[in-house]
């Protein structure tokens, strides 16, 4: 009985030394940021589409910098952080989906393209520029005027969301 005792002791001791020595490091957002990386830039996306909603732009920046706030412990700084965003809005379009009879649309699609520069100011083997396109369709009974408050902020969601994975999360 004493024996089991003292194997139960050195068991118990060796798998402490063995857990005390790992350092398991959790995330419930997906973030992959190194340690020495503590803050990031976002810079205003001014909108170069063609067709202009004046409010996309401020729209599209504060989206992108409150992603970052919410999914991330980094600081945000108003320029030249370890992480820095920037780039414009290049398209903003509607186009006919869904074609029925004769030339009708059934639906209408309001896509938005915005080109992103990522800078990782600690490791610059990280740093890309790419375009992010998201969309959502609407019934073409519908002007876009009517349909364009609910739909830009669920396309601003899809960009920024695409944007964070490719930028700071480990998928």
């Amino acid at each position: 009985m004493k024996q089991n005792k003292i194997i139960l002791l050195l068991t118990v001791a060796f798998l402490s030394v063995v857990f005390a020595a790992c350092k398991i490091s959790y995330s419930f957002t997906g973030a992959s940021i190194a340690p020495n990386v503590k803050t990031f830039s976002v810079y205003y996306f001014p909108n170069r589409a063609k067709l202009v909603n004046p409010n996309l732009s401020q729209l599209f920046t504060d989206g992108l910098q409150e992603k970052l706030i919410k999914q991330t412990s980094l600081n945000q700084i108003s320029e030249d952080g370890d992480l820095e965003f920037n780039g414009q809005i290049t398209d903003y379009d509607v186009r006919p989906m869904n074609i029925v009879s004769g030339d009708l649309a059934a639906q209408n699609r309001l896509t938005i393209g915005v080109k992103v520069k990522f800078t990782n100011n600690k490791d610059h083997t990280q740093d890309w520029e790419k375009t992010f396109t998201a969309y959502e369709d609407f019934e073409s009974s519908n002007s876009l005027s009517s349909v364009e408050d609910q739909l830009v902020p669920e396309i601003i969601k899809k960009l920024t969301d695409d944007i964070f994975n490719a930028s700071v999360a480990n998928w």
